[in-house]
């Protein structure tokens, strides 16, 4: 209670004083009350000001372009942790975030991944807090990076390519699959695609990412033949690029794309057909043939070019040949 009656009196004076005078009023009330015996009449709060706090923090994070879905996935996020701490916000304390976590794993069977994937948007929440005034320090500042095994993530090989090429029965999905397998767009990408978005001039089009950013994504000529040949066998009137085989040819979703590669999966006997396979095998070929980190980062439209570094994984081979080559 003690402590609870300090911190609220450093966080209101947050506007009006500097960093060391923060600190020093902090002393001067705990050496001023460390005698003291304090008892808090309860009472119930008229107002709850964690909702606002975290409707203010996804709104700046919309302003900064992250998308709805990326905002949903930290409103729920946020939320979760608040009421399982039933706390205000102001004052939740570190130790309080170690509970959650080590409780949410427990109890979900969470891998490690998604509670540091939880322990980042906590970090977000709280460090934008106290950017903004509302807390004075961030408690998950102490609270380090989970760590997390590093999987060797699969990648097709070009046999496994030409397999689903060639047992393809309809031109659609032997467009898709060129598609995916030349450009490396993400799978949310490709199905907004309109066919007016298309250069087959240069063999290009323009994609919205995620937080709606815009860049050029290029195919090869194969790719090319196979899309002008889809496109010149549909008798619809959709904008869509991608269609559904059945009247009344609606956009193609995420789901029937994935659900289809499945099945064709199944069928050819490989393991884990799945649109962002195309995408990492993009990224390791890239790589693999001597493309600059920098430009497959501008291809693949990500953020941070650590991302580019997990997505593009060194063949086996080509360490054996180095190791022969440099070694010996």
């Amino acid at each position: 209670m003690k402590q609870q009656i300090i911190t609220d009196v450093v966080q209101h004076m947050l506007p009006h004083l500097d960093n060391m005078q923060l600190k020093e009023l902090q002393k001067v009330l705990e050496h001023t009350l460390f005698d003291c015996e304090i008892t808090k009449q309860e009472e119930k709060k008229t107002t709850n000001e964690n909702p606002k706090l975290v409707d203010d923090f996804v709104a700046a994070k919309r302003i900064e372009g992250c998308s709805e879905k990326t905002l949903k996935y930290y409103r729920t996020t946020i939320e979760t942790m608040v009421t399982s701490i039933d706390k205000s916000i102001r004052h939740i304390q570190t130790e309080d975030l170690r509970s959650y976590l080590t409780d949410y794993q427990s109890k979900n069977q969470s891998s490690r991944v998604t509670i540091d994937n939880i322990r980042r948007i906590l970090s977000s929440f709280f460090s934008w807090l106290e950017d903004e005034d509302y807390i004075l320090k961030s408690p998950v500042r102490r609270i380090h990076k989970v760590k997390t095994a590093s999987n060797i993530k699969e990648t097709y090989t070009d046999e496994e390519l030409e397999k689903m090429r060639d047992n393809c029965t309809e031109l659609r999905d032997l467009a898709i699959i060129d598609m995916l397998a030349s450009t490396g767009m993400r799978i949310g990408e490709m199905v907004l695609l309109n066919k007016m978005d298309i250069n087959f001039n240069e063999r290009e089009c323009v994609v919205f990412g995620k937080g709606d950013k815009e860049r050029i994504v290029y195919f090869d000529a194969r790719a090319k033949i196979h899309l002008q040949n889809y496109i010149n066998s549909r008798t619809d009137d959709n904008p869509a690029l991608f269609v559904t085989l059945r009247s009344p040819h609606k956009r193609i979703k995420i789901g029937g794309i994935e659900t289809r590669l499945r099945e064709i999966g199944k069928v050819m006997e490989i393991e884990k057909v799945h649109p962002h396979k195309f995408r990492r095998t993009l990224a390791t070929m890239a790589i693999d043939k001597g493309m600059p980190i920098e430009q497959l980062q501008q291809l693949l439209g990500h953020k941070r070019i650590d991302t580019t570094l997990q997505y593009a994984m060194v063949k086996q081979s080509n360490v054996k040949q180095a190791h022969r080559k440099y070694i010996g």
